[in-house]
């Protein structure tokens, strides 16, 4: 199935208002329309400027988000809350989370369930470590997270998985393209066993250490149905590149 490419951009913790001009460039600097869906995923302390700033160019998203709609959880923030700021999507259970703030797959998949509730589709991150890959139990880490991670009622049009292998993000590594090929096909088999028939349509997306060069490769192997990236989403030029790289669907 060719399914229309997503890339999307993480910033972290990346992100002051004079920052913003990068978004600007990023929305000169696109295609009209462009051949594949574009989002980037600024902090929360930019996101609704930046949904002003590029409005009618491409989509803003968020990091996370928590699974309350409200409460007295401080300093965290609501999926209405990212949608009232002009989000159209969450990350949910980036391997950052899950190992500086001991997130579980129960409460990855609560967030997803919490993006649906707020109207935003959600992006949801499966992916071993190196240790876990040198083991070869890869596979089976991808199986169970998705098994534990991702709600029975996703839909291609509220979610997407981006694999991460977590060896490869921001070390200038990565899998080759056969390994990339081989773990997007055992997750699509995870999810269309998971899911059923919406697991034929669910984008998948790789992250890690993505670059304008290596991104058309990466791009053009089967199962790899967009990019989440990290930081060269941060520079409208790079950026751009890797955008440029997209499979028209």
């Amino acid at each position: 199935m060719n399914l229309r490419q997503l890339v999307a951009g993480n910033w972290k913790m990346n992100g002051l208002i004079a920052d913003l001009a990068e978004l600007e460039a990023l929305k000169r600097g696109l295609e009209s329309p462009p051949s594949c869906d574009v989002l980037v995923c600024p902090p929360a302390s930019l996101i609704a400027r930046a949904a002003q700033a590029v409005k009618g160019g491409f989509a803003i998203g968020a990091q996370d988000c928590h699974e309350k709609a409200c409460g007295a959880f401080t300093g965290d923030i609501s999926a209405e809350m990212l949608k009232d700021a002009g989000a159209t999507a969450v990350i949910v259970g980036h391997s950052e989370r899950r190992q500086y703030h001991g997130e579980s797959d129960r409460q990855v998949a609560a967030k997803a369930c919490a993006a649906w509730r707020a109207g935003l589709s959600a992006i949801i991150c499966v992916g071993e470590t190196e240790s876990q890959r040198d083991a070869g139990d890869a596979p089976q880490i991808c199986h169970d997270q998705i098994a534990g991670s991702v709600p029975k009622e996703a839909t291609p049009a509220n979610t997407a998985i981006a694999y991460e292998p977590v060896w490869a993000i921001g070390s200038g590594k990565t899998p080759s393209d056969d390994d990339i090929a081989a773990m997007h096909a055992h997750i699509r088999d995870c999810l269309v066993g998971h899911l059923g028939e919406a697991g034929k349509g669910m984008r998948i997306l790789y992250g890690g250490s993505v670059k304008p060069a290596n991104a058309k490769a990466i791009l053009a192997i089967a199962n790899v149905n967009g990019a989440l990236v990290g930081g060269a989403s941060l520079k409208a030029k790079d950026f751009l590149g890797i955008i440029s790289a997209a499979r028209p669907a």
